[in-house]
Parts: C-alpha cells; sequence; structure tokens
C-alpha cells in the first residue's frame, strides 16, 4: 500500500510509559511545529497514578486550524512495548508505526496496510550513555531528533527550545542537542527524509486561525491570570485533579503581581482547607467581607460544596467557582475529561436552587470569561460556576491572545456606602427588592458606625433580615431569587450562533470543548449535502437566543460529553421547548475528548438512518467525504 502523503495535515501520537520524562520531550516536539507557524493542537492522555502505567501524548497538524480531536492516527510513535499491540491496531491504514528496533519486531504486530520505521532506541542510548537514567531520559530526545527529519522540523528551532528549557542549567544543553543529533543523523542516514507525510512552513494559513496571531496556554493557567486580573485577593481549596494547576497558577501569579512594593508584604491569601467544604466556606466568608475570592475544584468537590453554594445562593454572597470537570461518579477517572457535572452545577444544593454558569472553549475565554464571573457574582449577588475541563484545563492549546482592557472596572453591584446609607430616607432593607430587578442593596461589614448592619442568614427571612418562618415572606423571597435569575439572562454572556451556506431545518447545539470538534464535523457534513446551523453555548441561564433557535429547527442535535444528556436535560427542563423528541442526544463520556469524525458519523447515520450508533470503522480519515 502507498503511504500517506499529506502537508501539514496528519495525527501522531507518541505511546510511552508514565514517568519516564517522555512528557517535556513531546511538548517540545509539538511547540516547535507551532513556531514553524503551523497550527497544532496538543493533549496529554495520561494514567492517575505516578509511575508505569502506559501514557500517550497525540498532536493535531492542521493547516486548516481545527484543534479538536479528529480520529484516527496517522503515525504512531511507540516506545512502550507494553501498548504495541494497541498501538499497531490503531493505526489508520497507508499509516506510519515508529518503533525500537534494537529487538526484532514480533511478526504478530505486521501489518500489510501500514508503514514501519524502525529505529533502535535503546541500542543508541546503551552506547552512548552509561547512567540508567540518562538512557531512559535521552531516548524521548533521540526520537524527537528523528522525527526532526522524517517530518521536516526545523532544528535550529529545537535547539532554541532546549536553550530555553534549560536556562539557568546550560550544562544540560549541549547533551540535549546531542541526543536530538542522535536521532537526527540516524533517520537522514537511514530513510528517505522527509516521509511523504510532513511538515512544510508557509505551505498555507488555517482558515480556521486567521493571520496565526496564536499562543500556546492551558486553560487552568488562564484562568488563573484572569482571577489576577479581576481583582481576587483570597483563594481557598482542597487539591484534587485536574483543577489544582489553578491554584498552583494564581500562587505564581500573585508572588510577581500581589507584593506591596513599600513594605514587600503579600496583598493575598492562598489557603489549602481540610476539605472542599470549607474551602468554599472561606470563599463565602471572603467575598461577605467585600473581598474578591474563589475556589477550584473538580466534580467530587462540587459535590461536597453544595452545601454552602446553597448558602450563598439563599443568603445572596457572591462567590466564584471554578469546577474543572473529569470523569465520575465518585472518583471516577481522575485523568480524563468530560462534561458531566452540568445539571449537578446547575442545581447544587437542596431546594429550589439555580446557579449561573459559564462556559469557556479556549484559554482566551478561560481569562475574559474569569473576568466576567467575578462581575456576574457581585453583580448578582450569587455564586457564579466556571465550568471547564481536563482537556481544557490541563492541555495547552492554541488560542487567541488574551486580551484585558486597562479601561475595565470592576462592577461591585449595588453596594451601599456610608454617605448613600445617610443619605437614604427609607428604611432600608437587605433583601428588599427595589429596582425591580430581583436583586438587592447589601453592605460590607463596618460600611457604618449606625446604619447598614444585618444578619446574613441561610435560614428563612424577610426583606428586612429577620428570621421569621412565616410562608408568605418566603415565597416572596424565594420569587425574588427567581427574578434574579430572570435578569442573569441579559448579564451572561449570550451564544454564538452560526448559521449554515445554504437553508436547514436542522441545527446542531455544543458548548466548552465540544465546539471545536463540531465545527469541523458540520464542515465534513455540508460536503455530502447535511447543512446544520451551529449554536455554541456559552452560559447558563439560557435567554431568548437559546429557546428561539430551537423553535425555528425541526431537529436539533445537542453535542456533549457525557452518558445522560445534562446538557439536552437542562434545555428541556429551562426552556418552553414542547417536543422532546426534537432535541437529539449526541454524546460520548469513554473519558477522551470527542472527535470529529464520530460527531459526524453519528449525525449521519441519523439523518440517513434514523439512528445515532457509529458504524464501525467510520472514525478514520478513510471515511470522510471529499
Amino acid at each position: 500500500m502507498q503511504p500517506k502523503a499529506s502537508v501539514n495535515d496528519f495525527v501522531i501520537k507518541f505511546a510511552n510509559v508514565n514517568g519516564t520524562g517522555s512528557a517535556s520531550a513531546n511538548g517540545m516536539f509539538a511547540k516547535a511545529i507551532f513556531r514553524m507557524g503551523i497550527p497544532v493542537s496538543p493533549r496529554n492522555i495520561f494514567p492517575s497514578n505516578i509511575q508505569g502505567m502506559p501514557t500517550w501524548y497525540e498532536v493535531r497538524v492542521s493547516e486548516y486550524g481545527y484543534l479538536g480531536r479528529r480520529g484516527g492516527t496517522d503515525i504512531m510513535v511507540c516506545v512502550n512495548p507494553q501498548s504495541m499491540q494497541r498501538d499497531v491496531a490503531e493505526v489508520d491504514a497507508g499509516g506510519y508505526f515508529i518503533y525500537d528496533s534494537t529487538k526484532p519486531l514480533d511478526l504478530r504486530l505486521v501489518r500489510k496496510d501500514i508503514h514501519y520505521i524502525g529505529i533502535p532506541f535503546t541500542e543508541i542510548c546503551l552506547r552512548e550513555y552509561t547512567d540508567a537514567r540518562q538512557r531512559l531520559l535521552f531516548k524521548n530526545v533521540i526520537y524527537v531528533g528523528a522525527l526532526a527529519a522524517l517530518l521536516n522540523i526545523d532544528f535550529g528551532i529545537l535547539k532554541d527550545l532546549v536553550s530555553e528549557q534549560f536556562k539557568g542549567k546550560e550544562k544540560l544543553i549541549t547533551p540535549n542537542v546531542y541526543a536530538l543529533e542522535l536521532g537526527y543523523q540516524y533517520a537522514s542516514s537511514n530513510f528517505d527524509c522527509p516521509v511523504p507525510m510532513h511538515l512544510e512552513p508557509g505551505h498555507s494559513v488555517g482558515k480556521h486561525i486567521g493571520d496565526f496571531e496564536n499562543i500556546l496556554m492551558d486553560g487552568n493557567t488562564a484562568i488563573a491570570l484572569g482571577a489576577v486580573y479581576a481583582g481576587a485577593t483570597v483563594a481557598a481549596w482542597y487539591p484534587i485533579t485536574p483543577s489544582t494547576s489553578v491554584i498552583d497558577a494564581f500562587d505564581k501569579y500573585c508572588r510577581r503581581l500581589r507584593i506591596d512594593p513599600g513594605t514587600g508584604k503579600k496583598n493575598y491569601a492562598i489557603v489549602q482547607a481540610e476539605d472542599e467544604l470549607s474551602a468554599m466556606g472561606m470563599v463565602i466568608g471572603a467575598c461577605w467581607n467585600g473581598a474578591r475570592a474563589f475556589t477550584a475544584t473538580s466534580g467530587p468537590g462540587v459535590s461536597l460544596m453544595s452545601e454552602f453554594l446553597g448558602l450563598a445562593y439563599f443568603a445572596e454572597v457572591p462567590a466564584v467557582l471554578v469546577d474543572v470537570q473529569r470523569a465520575g461518579p465518585s472518583t471516577g477517572m481522575p485523568t480524563r475529561t468530560q462534561q458531566s457535572d452540568v445539571l449537578m452545577a446547575a442545581y447544587a444544593s437542596h431546594g429550589d436552587t439555580k446557579h449561573v454558569m459559564l462556559f469557556p472553549g479556549t484559554p482566551a475565554e478561560c481569562f475574559s470569561m474569569t473576568l466576567d464571573a467575578f462581575d456576574l457574582a457581585e453583580r448578582l449577588q450569587t455564586p457564579v460556576i466556571i465550568m471547564s475541563d481536563l482537556e481544557l484545563g490541563m492541555n495547552e492549546c492554541m488560542s487567541p491572545p488574551l486580551e484585558f482592557d486597562d479601561e475595565r472596572r470592576y462592577d461591585r453591584g449595588k453596594v451601599l456606602d456610608a454617605d448613600a446609607l445617610d443619605d437614604m430616607t427609607e428604611r432600608w432593607g437587605r433583601y428588599l427588592d427595589v429596582d425591580g430587578d430581583g436583586i438587592p442593596y447589601r453592605t460590607y461589614p463596618g460600611a457604618h458606625p449606625s446604619k447598614g448592619s444585618y444578619f446574613t442568614r441561610g435560614s428563612s427571612k424577610d426583606e428586612y433580615a429577620a428570621y421569621t418562618e412565616d410562608g408568605a415572606a418566603y415565597v416572596r423571597n424565594m420569587d425574588r431569587l427567581l427574578k434574579k435569575f430572570e435578569t442573569a439572562k441579559s448579564l451572561v454572556p449570550p451564544p454564538k450562533i452560526k448559521q449554515a451556506d445554504a437553508e436547514t431545518t436542522m441545527g446542531a447545539v455544543f458548548f466548552g470543548t465540544t465546539a471545536s470538534p463540531a465545527y469541523e464535523a458540520t464542515e465534513i457534513l455540508a460536503k455530502e449535502g447535511i447543512h446544520l446551523d451551529t449554536m455554541r453555548i456559552r452560559s447558563f441561564p439560557f435567554n431568548e437566543d437559546v429557546e428561539e433557535f430551537i423553535e425555528t429547527h425541526d431537529r436539533v442535535f445537542i453535542i456533549e460529553q457525557n452518558r445522560d444528556g445534562q446538557m439536552r436535560r437542562l434545555m428541556l427542563n429551562e426552556t418552553k421547548v414542547h417536543m422532546k423528541d426534537k432535541l437529539v442526544a449526541i454524546l460520548e463520556y469513554d473519558g477522551l475528548p470527542i472527535t470529529a469524525l464520530k460527531i459526524a458519523s453519528m449525525i449521519r447515520n441519523y439523518v440517513l438512518g434514523g439512528n445515532i450508533t457509529p458504524i464501525h470503522g467510520l472514525e478514520t480519515t478513510e471515511d470522510v467525504a471529499s
């Protein structure tokens, strides 16, 4: 079979062993392609244990700028004998299997429809290094050097990346560059380089990327930086994968940007609580006192925080929660991604509770929506939950640069200071709806020596914060909270709606990290004559645009990464959709990001045959209509 031939358009996957130092080498490979000006989308697929288990690193190279998972593997770099049988089977027909040829390949692993490239990585390491640790680490660097020759990666860029990585440890630069050269020279001397599937800088500019003014950044770091720019000074948390790096990054930036220049004292507080419930309690206390505070967690943490989330909702205290979702229930798969906290976050706590949620899709949106979250929390006096996930939070993603308007001012909401309290002629009520939008006025503790004080209650109260069990007062309060939620519809980010090139009665709805593969899937289907309007949900509560989109389409495919179609259920519950059959669930919940080919195959199957079960074998590039 002829090998696949493509320029700047392939999927390469690395099969490694966790704990062998492969992550830095694989990251250097992806960054080198990015610096060549070629759109790239890397993602780490790793186990939750510390060492010894198989781990994979997938890199999507797409001259069109597609950043979601495509599906299928064109090039497999296998450095893990334990997973070799699985890795060989995963390569698409016509693709390449690069392996360690120090020992002969097991004949049971030979396929006639793929191409094998054997490089004796272990033999080279045994010859060049005597230290066992060096042999383990430099094997990764050697295969990156070999790939530079095979795929036409700019070797100068790799050298620059090594110099940057080991800045301050200059003695490590030369041996790492030497290891790159070992791999490069072997591949150049033994194979026709580059192979038909390779890279060419300046070949084209992806239409989804524009002028390529992009950065590589993970969502957790962007959220942390957004919290700094939003004026957050307090973070309380309990470590949990995959959210821990949010607080780590916040701490790093605060050490640079939250230090008083005169005294050298820290103008921030980061507290590791004894559990997630305590962390949320600390956030509520800090926000009640007038600070901007937040916490970051994942699904199990949100479960524990539910009681305090209900308190903040009912007592009307601002708070920001970052939920970096992972596979559940229970402990689930801590290092796998899902969008499976949607319903839990929307209604967290007992009783009639509804929370504002934001759904970022890129690091740039992680940054901007974190800014919005703090403003919304104080404007609405309620918790706001940022719904990220592991795919976005822990993987470096291509994204537009982060932007901050220096003219932006924090929206602290309806806060009465001492002068405002003195000027009031009528009686002030903490839970009184003066403006008809459901949002009362509040004060900071100590704002006035005699006015503006009140009891913050998690129990039933009247408009003046006085304890009562009167049913009518409770109903008035609950109805006002619902009115405030209606007000939120005009304040949260609206959905992004795109019309198809041809008139259609079908639509697709998605959110967060499903967006990139969903957009690509609709373009695949459009080439086959299946056209869909699209809507990317960016927030909850849903505004009128969401309801109108659903009402004006006969079939709407809801694409999400959970088993039960949680966004679909939320839309049925929170909109006036009368026909639940018009909302068709397109689901993925194996812990890996959903692929464009899988979305396309499921929608295609439904349109053509009335079912959504993917046809076996469709998730390869051979099945994409030309």
